[in-house]
Formats: structure tokens, C-alpha cells, sequence
């Protein structure tokens, strides 16, 4: 171009018509598809219409919805006339995928652009969609920055689809007209995905725990279904949330209008909801359209882990497809999205991790639909299965069954940790299977853990000294921590609860209080400290004795947490539960000299009555029996 040739007039005799474009591609050319729901659908018709007169074309895309087949010319000139390469880490499962599984090129979303800009992968072709230039020129390519960016600065050739309805978008989305070297005119509807209003028992369950571990002023990273309905149920209590996030989605959008997400604590780009592509509705697009509120960036920007570790609080939220008892994540692109599983998700797992306070969390269905009905989505080992994320990157991994932290657990308090939120249906068959595997002794049991759902409602968060004590079930991965609580208990206090001396706490002695059925046996622990890592403070246990249908109760509470409330919060959860259960009432066996226990005893609202024997007391009430 002119040095002195006007930027408006080098447009005009860039302008062409869409076949023109198309035949200035060559055979043998490699050629880039601008990615997600910014496909140029335009021009990507134009070029499968003028397919077969190529031969030995490479067509570069990330793996998205073909609105025209290239992959059916691939398939029918037998990659003659061009072949495919879909960048996707993720499982090649789902039958639209793995019949295509040849082009499939496994890469991290961070990794993309750098393989474009540094010519390992040159690209002799573009073909992007961007919006209209603005006053000087320049044009945003909208809702698909991600690696779209690197792809149009380091093609031999750029070829842009003009669509007024491209939203212009702030942050680091715009190309100049200079730097293009054709250009069509064509207005057409973008891609977009109605987001989904149907919220299912399950995802409404896994919204409700993940309301636990975010805490106000996190950071968020969504991925495409963790964005769900029920997820954003969950954080509708949240404050001051920010946003840094390979997607942008309709249910972002929802938070932030209602304030849920302000960005000023994010503890970079503050003020700014950071993404590097849209997938979504009309809403969403317009919604983005020059916000100064958004940003978007290119993925080695949005999805580098040192970019994404220097957030305060950084969450991310994925779903993985399944998951071994190992804790080995599969993820699948969804039949939905189909490009879900374009994988920023290592990339967020390991940033999270280690900003300041971080959590990476995996949402995981219990069960999933397989090709001959339900199968579960924990399974003993993965054969021919992608691995998204190691099991050493795994954090927190969250089912409608519970919520777990794997981060530095043994391969056997994985299994306990992995079997304990699989569907109650394939508990036992995954326990047989790990000991197959030598992932588990084989003198362990499952106990009555093998059906149990955790009672999450029994929750309850109360502070002591300015600490916060988490007051819930016990739990099977809970085994060690309360052995170690029984271990530290002063010589008297454990005179008083095991009545006698004892110095060895077995495995065996506290499987069974971790394993109840929250039925007819259910402990309950007091932890200080973080998710997974805590410290168990005080054990409150229950057992049902059921030929006279009284649950027997009893307490230890560990030095520094006695005379703060604990016992009788214990108590009162132990009697709801009972109460419910259809049990008759409560029993305990103390000592005469225990006036804690009695003292503990006189708080019920019900009639008690003392027995001694032995030199024992015996206390005990009825549910039917209220004071006077």
C-alpha cells in the first residue's frame, strides 16, 4: 500500500466478492478458520463449494460447529482434496467426534498461538470475521479473539468477513485495515447458543457445594457447561466476583447484572471481565458490544497459568466427563457446543492452584448416558480414554454426592475419596475393583458407606475465637483425621469417652465412625481449617441400638474447643437426626462424675432420666417425653 493512500480508500480496493477471495487460496495452501461462534460461515460456504478444486489443502480450526462439512469432503475425496486439523485436547468418544479422530491435534489453548506466530505451524491463509472499521480504521474480531488473533497476524494472506452484527469489543480484539488483504461484505447471524433453562436435580445438588468453597471477591474461570443454571443459582449470594475466562456466557452476563460480579477485587485487570471468546445468545453479543466493562484477549494471554495465578482468589470451574479412582480427568466436547472440550483446562487447573488462595474445581455427574444406558462416571481405570488433567493437578472435585480434595492424598485415600461421591449404584463394584488393583488393602470394608448420600443440610459453620468451625458428617476420607484427633486427646478426656485407658486408636475402631449410613449410625466432626486439610477438633457419634430403638450417643471435644458451645450443637443435630430417622430417643453411658455430659443432657427439651449401674450412669430420653 501508499504510504499516502488513506486507510477508508485502501479498504474499497481491498473489497471483493466471496468466490474472488476464495480463488486467491492455492492448492497445498494451509488455511486458518476464525474459531467458536465467530466462524466466518460466509466465506467457510464459499470455500466448500469451491472444495474439489483444490487438492491437498489443510484446513486449521479448533474443534467448533461446521455450519458447511469440510470434514465430509475430507471423507469423501479420501483427504485429497483437503484434510482437517482440529485442535482439541479431550475425549474423541461421542460418535461425531470419533469418526474424525485422524485430524485431531491435542494441544493446550495457551500453546496455539505461539505455534502460529513462531511459523512452526505456518499459516499461508486467514480466514477471520471481524466488524466494521470504526472511524480510524480499525475492526474487532468480536467474539473470537482467543487464538483467531495470532492466526491473522502471522497468515501470509487475511482474508476478513465483514459483519455489522460482529460486536466491537474492548481489550486487545482489534485488527487494522492495513493489515487485512481482502475483505467481504456479507451480514449474516452469528453463531449462538441459547443457553439452557432446564436445571437438573443433579447440577442443582453440585451447585449448592461449590456454593461452599467460593468465597466473595474470588476470581471465576467457567468453563461451557459448568456455566449452568444451577451454577449460577449457587454463586447468586456471592459478592464481588471477578472475571478471568476463556468464555464469556450468557449466565457471566446474568451475575453480572445483578451484581454478583463487580471485577474491583480480582487483584488484576480490576474492572475487567477478561475472556478471549463469546459463546451465547443474541443478549450476550449485544451485551458485549463496546462495554468498557469487558475485555478480551488472545488465549496465550487469557489461558497462561502465570497470567491466571496472579489473580486474587482464582477459581475455575470445569466439568470433567469422567474420572478414574485415581483421579485422572477425561473431558468431552459437548453435543452441544461441540468445542467445549478445547482444553483450557489444564491451563486453569494449574493457574488457580497457585494464585493466593486459589481452588481449581471439577464438576463430575455421577453417572453419564453410555451407548447400552446409565454407566457411572467414575471408573476403575481409563483404557482408550483421553487424559485432560493428571491426577497430580487435580484439586477439588465436586458430584451431587459430595465435594473432595484430592490435592496430596495417597493413591488409597483417592479411591476412598473418588468411590465416596460415585453413585451409591457402583460404590461396591469400584471398591472390589481397587482392590484388584492393589489401590486399597484388601482387609478394608466399605461398611454402610456403600449407599449412604451425605446429609449436606446438617452443615452448619459456626466461630470460635474468631476461627471458623465447620460443623458436618463424617466422612470416609475422614478416617485418618479422626484418628489423629483421638490421638491427641489428653489421658483423662479419653478415660471419659472410651472408659479406660486406651492408647491405640486402630484403623479398624475408626472406619466404622467414618462409614456411617447417616441413618443408623452417624458421627459428626468439627474441622478447623482449609477444605481437604483441615484439622478434626471434636467427634459426635450415633448409633442406633435397635432392639430397644435408642441411639446411643457419645462426645469428645479436643483441648482449646471444650465450653464452647460444641457439645450442645452436637447434641441438638444428633436428636433432629434421630428424631427423623423414627428413632424413640437418645441414650448415653457415662461416668457419674462426667457434669459435662449430664449438664449436656439437662439442654434437651425433653424429660431425663438417670440409671446408674456398675458404676456407670446411664442417661436417656424419650422424644415423646417433653419437660414439664
Amino acid at each position: 500500500m501508499p504510504a499516502s493512500q488513506y486507510w477508508a480508500d485502501s479498504y474499497l480496493e481491498k473489497k471483493v466478492a466471496a468466490d474472488e477471495a476464495i480463488g486467491r487460496i492455492r492448492s497445498g495452501d494451509r488455511v486458518f478458520i476464525g474459531s467458536g461462534c465467530g466462524e466466518p460461515q460466509y466465506l467457510v460456504q464459499a470455500l466448500t463449494e469451491r472444495a474439489n478444486r483444490f487438492s491437498g489443502l489443510e484446513i486449521v480450526r479448533l474443534l467448533g460447529r461446521e455450519t458447511a462439512s469440510l470434514t465430509a469432503i475430507a471423507d469423501k475425496t479420501k483427504d485429497t482434496s483437503l484434510n482437517i486439523r482440529s485442535i482439541y485436547l479431550g475425549s474423541a468418544k461421542s460418535e461425531s467426534i470419533a469418526v474424525h479422530k485422524r485430524f485431531i491435534t491435542p494441544m493446550n489453548m495457551s500453546d496455539v498461538p505461539m505455534l502460529f506466530k513462531t511459523r512452526k505451524m505456518p499459516l499461508n491463509v486467514a480466514l477471520i470475521q471481524v466488524s466494521p472499521p470504526d472511524d480510524f480504521g480499525w475492526m474487532s474480531l468480536g467474539i473470537s479473539v482467543d487464538v483467531t488473533m495470532a492466526a491473522a497476524r502471522s497468515a501470509d494472506m487475511v482474508i476478513a468477513q465483514v459483519n455489522p452484527k460482529m460486536p466491537r469489543v474492548m481489550g486487545q480484539s482489534f485488527i487494522h485495515v492495513n493489515y487485512v488483504d481482502l475483505f467481504v461484505e456479507h451480514e449474516e447471524e452469528l453463531l449462538y447458543i441459547l443457553p439452557s433453562r432446564t436445571v437438573v436435580e443433579a447440577a442443582a445438588q453440585i451447585g449448592s457445594y461449590i456454593t461452599h468453597l467460593i468465597e466473595d471477591g474470588s476470581t471465576l474461570q467457567i468453563g461451557l457447561d459448568a456455566a449452568s443454571q444451577a451454577t449460577v443459582q449457587g454463586l447468586g449470594g456471592k459478592n464481588d466476583l471477578g472475571i478471568h475466562s476463556q468464555f464469556l456466557t450468557d449466565d457471566i452476563m446474568h451475575l453480572y447484572a445483578r451484581g454478583n460480579i463487580t471485577n474491583l477485587k480480582k487483584g488484576l485487570n480490576e474492572g475487567k471481565m477478561v475472556a478471549s471468546m463469546a459463546v451465547g445468545s443474541r443478549d450476550l453479543y449485544e451485551f458485549l458490544n463496546d462495554n468498557p466493562a469487558i475485555d478480551f484477549h488472545p488465549s496465550d494471554y487469557v489461558n497462561d497459568p502465570f497470567v491466571i495465578s496472579r489473580h486474587n482468589r482464582m477459581v475455575s470451574l470445569n466439568v470433567a466427563y469422567s474420572m478414574d479412582l485415581t483421579g485422572q480427568v477425561s473431558a468431552e466436547a459437548s453435543a452441544i457446543t461441540r468445542f467445549a472440550g478445547v482444553s483450557g483446562i489444564p491451563d486453569f487447573v494449574r493457574g488457580a492452584r497457585r494464585s493466593p488462595n486459589g481452588k481449581s474445581i471439577l464438576m463430575l455427574n455421577s453417572t453419564t448416558q453410555g451407548p447400552y444406558g446409565t454407566v457411572s462416571s467414575v471408573v476403575p481405570k481409563f483404557e482408550d480414554t483421553a487424559v485432560v488433567v493428571p491426577r497430580g493437578d487435580v484439586h477439588y472435585v465436586v458430584s451431587e454426592y459430595g465435594a473432595v480434595n484430592l490435592f496430596g492424598k495417597s493413591l488409597q485415600e483417592r479411591v476412598i475419596a473418588m468411590i465416596e461421591i460415585a453413585h451409591p449404584d457402583y460404590r461396591e463394584e469400584l471398591f472390589v475393583a481397587a482392590k484388584e488393583q492393589g489401590l486399597i488393602g484388601m482387609e478394608r470394608t466399605l461398611g454402610e458407606a456403600a449407599k449412604a448420600v451425605y446429609p449436606v443440610r446438617l452443615e452448619e459453620t459456626i466461630e470460635i475465637h474468631g476461627e471458623d468451625v465447620v460443623i458436618r458428617p463424617a466422612k470416609p476420607v475422614d478416617e485418618r483425621r479422626i484418628q489423629e484427633h483421638y490421638y491427641s486427646l489428653p489421658k483423662e478426656d479419653v478415660v471419659s469417652r472410651f472408659f479406660g485407658q486406651k492408647t491405640i486408636f486402630a484403623r479398624k475402631d475408626v472406619e466404622i465412625r467414618s462409614q456411617g449410613d447417616y441413618v443408623n449410625s452417624l458421627t459428626l466432626v468439627a474441622v478447623v481449617g482449609e477444605f481437604g486439610f483441615g484439622t478434626i477438633v471434636a467427634v459426635a457419634e450415633s448409633m442406633r441400638i435397635s432392639h430397644i430403638n435408642m441411639a446411643e450417643v457419645a462426645f469428645s471435644v479436643g483441648p482449646g474447643y471444650q465450653g464452647k458451645g460444641l457439645g450442645r450443637l452436637f447434641l441438638r443435630k444428633l436428636a433432629e437426626v434421630a428424631r427423623e430417622s423414627g428413632i424413640a430417643g437418645l441414650i448415653a453411658y457415662t461416668f457419674p462424675t462426667n457434669h459435662a455430659m449430664i449438664n449436656l443432657f439437662k439442654t434437651l427439651p425433653y424429660k431425663v432420666k438417670k440409671q446408674y449401674e456398675d458404676g456407670e450412669l446411664n442417661l436417656s430420653c424419650r422424644f415423646d417425653e417433653l419437660k414439664d
